[in-house]
């Protein structure tokens, strides 16, 4: 079965250490406003909400579902969520390197510093020369910032557009040798909460990976292994996978986006684990090998139990 899309993904210039510096401050007295959260259904959003919930901090979802509404292609719903806004967990849909998401920022961004926002920390792609131009709209946008640079997210496999891959047996991508330090998608949270509540993390890039590169058959083996079935891994070319997309009706930007990130990106610019992690808490991140033992564990590769995402 093709793997259809791969939603805001994380993917290389680093800052200062600053692992020497102490981490788990209180919240920043500061910053007593709500934080608004695009995105925050996603992957790693509902992550960061879960954890602002856990420590009673105000929160806003921005989502298109949301209360009020959130739409990047809307801007006229942008100002009703940022109404009382402090800090903003900036997530781009589907992702910084498709046409239009530098302008889209640059117009939010504004918004939001006019609005009175102080923090923002955008989610973005370690290694995606697309990424770091939007990158550079928030770092001038006025407030103070952080950028995420983040490589693929573990949860792909088990919450996104994967998942009825390894459901089905067999999962096929044009992803050949390169290894990928995969990220956790908690460990994200954890830092992007972090650098919303705390001091310490303003003018930072945090590159966020795991502790070790796999390539795409090694990742499936490790689930086949948590799992205790068995799971292949068929690579194909960039022009079978695109073809295979389009016949399945996958819109024509989203197949040029996925054969980008899996070709061009995936070239082993990002097979260096990143230290982002460790500087920004700490501690070292979550290993993929857990994070397969916790999804199995959890039931998410159930083949019937699991939801099969849309």
């Amino acid at each position: 079965m093709m793997a259809t899309t791969r939603a805001t993904l994380g993917r290389t210039a680093d800052g200062p250490s600053r692992a020497e510096e102490p981490r788990g401050a209180a919240p920043d007295a500061a910053l007593v406003g709500t934080t608004l959260v695009l995105g925050g259904t996603g992957k790693t959003g509902r992550r960061v909400t879960d954890r602002l919930a856990g420590r009673g901090l105000p929160f806003r979802v921005g989502s298109r579902s949301g209360e009020p509404p959130f739409d990047w292609e809307d801007p006229a719903t942008w100002a009703p969520v940022l109404r009382g806004a402090a800090s903003v967990y900036v997530t781009y849909y589907p992702d910084l390197a498709v046409p239009g998401a530098v302008e889209a920022v640059r117009s939010f961004a504004g918004l939001a510093v006019g609005s009175g926002v102080r923090r923002l920390v955008l989610l973005s792609g370690r290694g995606e020369d697309e990424a770091e131009r939007t990158e550079a709209v928030v770092q001038e946008s006025g407030a103070e910032w952080t950028i995420l640079r983040s490589n693929w997210f573990c949860q792909n496999f088990s919450e996104s557009y994967l998942l009825p891959s390894v459901l089905s047996g067999e999962v096929v991508l044009p992803a050949g040798d390169v290894g990928e330090p995969f990220v956790d998608a908690d460990d994200i949270a954890d830092v992007a909460v972090a650098a919303l509540t705390e001091d310490g993390h303003a003018g930072m890039v945090y590159e966020l990976s795991g502790p070790r590169p796999l390539t795409f058959a090694d990742a499936v083996a490790e689930i086949a292994a948590a799992t205790g079935r068995e799971i292949r891994y068929a690579r194909v070319s960039p022009e079978q996978y695109a073809t295979a997309l389009a016949e399945e009706g996958v819109p024509a930007d989203y197949v040029w986006l996925l054969n980008y990130l899996f070709t061009t990106v995936l070239d082993g610019r990002n097979s260096r684990p990143a230290d982002g992690v460790r500087r920004a808490l700490g501690r070292g991140p979550r290993d993929f090998a857990d994070y397969a033992r916790d999804a199995a564990t959890a039931g998410a590769w159930d083949v019937s139990a699991a939801p099969v995402p849309r």
